[in-house]
């Protein structure tokens, strides 16, 4: 008779570790994404909070990225870091650190001036007659933010990433000034279907640098990128729906981090003062970076509550489906902490601030976004990382429910 070996089970895998967990297997799904706005400065909030999240969820990982202007700073560095979430975002959080205005872009008064003097305003925009040869194309150079990219991010990364299963998808999101529409570059995995909208496109490529400072270029400010045949900018001018790109690549849950601040209700004071161009300025900033994630979200959550209301067992209208929302917001007001840091700008953004009024406290939305400075960033990483603990009971909850999801491997 022979003898019965007794052939131990298998340990089951640990989907906290990174390094236990197969490729193209994710602790929470395989459908989580992960949406960074625009903002400015105020992006490195979103550094302080994804610091918060991967200390608390050991193996959290974002099949899913999407990023428009410094978001798409922030999603580029992830998207190509080859290691585990928590090592790529203390990389992350060490180059904002060493990040100051002169880092992102310089201002160009003397080249604006002589332009204006000798072309007129289509030299600043770079997209009339006077952006060719010898036109300002902007009012600042943003050569040194070019170069703070291509030392933190390796792009070949994100290739690898979505060929070791790593990474689904990876979008960042510009405006073109050639066709008035909002356009997701996309790089991911090839049976990832593209998308067109009204207003709104895929392209499938691999992402380059020239892709993130499109999506970070301010019209006005920044001078307008030429990819292939257009001249593109800023992401968040056209985008009504920021989180609409990571649906598309096939989200069925999503994590937004948002940089709109508490609002306190308005009590009028005794006197009424007319706004400074800098406070109409943070206004207009506010507009175009922080409001369209708030509307899609609200629209969002119409569209689950409806799916939530058909009975059991009736199908759904054609092009909707439930998805799970996290929208993270900051628990204080992020422009309060630019308030009294002017003197931190380099000289000739300085001077123009304060010229047209950014020394009042009202024009600190416009300064929070300018102000890229480790005595400000830092302030804005630490806000994320203690709001994430202030908002933990939702995010714990969140993150449960994604963990006794079944769809753990690609789809």
């Amino acid at each position: 008779m022979s003898p019965v070996h007794h052939i131990p089970s298998a340990r089951p895998i640990d989907l906290t570790r990174p390094d236990e967990r197969p490729s193209g297997v994710w602790r929470y799904s395989s459908h989580l994404a992960l949406v960074l706005g625009g903002g400015g400065a105020r992006g490195a909030y979103q550094v302080g909070v994804l610091a918060g999240l991967a200390e608390r969820l050991p193996g959290l990982a974002f099949p899913i990225i999407a990023g428009t202007s410094v978001g798409a700073i922030n999603t580029v560095y992830l998207a190509a870091h080859l290691g585990a979430l928590g090592e790529a975002v203390a990389g992350l959080r060490d180059a904002w650190a060493g990040l100051t205005s002169e880092g992102v872009f310089r201002l160009r008064l003397f080249g604006l001036i002589a332009s204006l003097a000798r072309k007129g305003l289509a030299s600043v925009t770079g997209l009339g007659g006077g952006g060719g040869a010898g036109g300002v194309r902007g009012l600042a150079d943003t050569t040194p933010l070019r170069e703070f990219l291509s030392r933190g991010a390796n792009l070949r990364g994100i290739t690898a990433n979505i060929a070791n299963q790593r990474l689904r998808a990876v979008a960042i999101n510009a405006t073109s000034y050639t066709s008035g529409r909002s356009v997701s570059f996309v790089q991911a995995a090839p049976e990832i279907p593209m998308w067109e909208r009204v207003q709104r496109l895929a392209v499938r490529t691999e992402i380059s640098f020239d892709h993130v400072m499109a999506s970070a270029a301010l019209p006005l400010v920044f001078p307008a990128i030429r990819i292939g045949d257009e001249f593109y900018g800023d992401g968040s001018v056209r985008q009504m729906a920021p989180l609409a790109p990571a649906l598309h690549l096939g989200a069925r849950a999503v994590l937004a981090i948002g940089l709109r601040t508490p609002r306190a209700a308005h009590v009028p004071t005794q006197e009424m003062v007319s706004p400074t161009a800098a406070e109409a300025v943070g206004l207009l900033f506010d507009a175009i970076f922080l409001d369209a994630m708030e509307a899609d979200a609200e629209r969002l959550d119409r569209i689950n509550n409806i799916l939530a209301a058909f009975p059991e067992g009736q199908p759904a209208p054609t092009g909707l489906r439930a998805v799970e929302l996290l929208m993270l917001h900051p628990t204080r007001d992020l422009a309060a902490l630019a308030v009294g840091k002017t003197h931190l700008l380099p000289a000739s953004v300085r001077h123009l601030v304060r010229a047209i009024g950014g020394h009042r406290a009202g024009a600190a939305a416009m300064l929070g976004f300018l102000l890229f400075h480790p005595e400000h960033t830092s302030l804005l990483v630490e806000a994320g990382y203690e709001d994430v603990g202030a908002q933990w009971p939702v995010i714990e909850k969140f993150f449960e429910k994604l963990e006794r999801r079944t769809d753990k491997t690609v789809f």
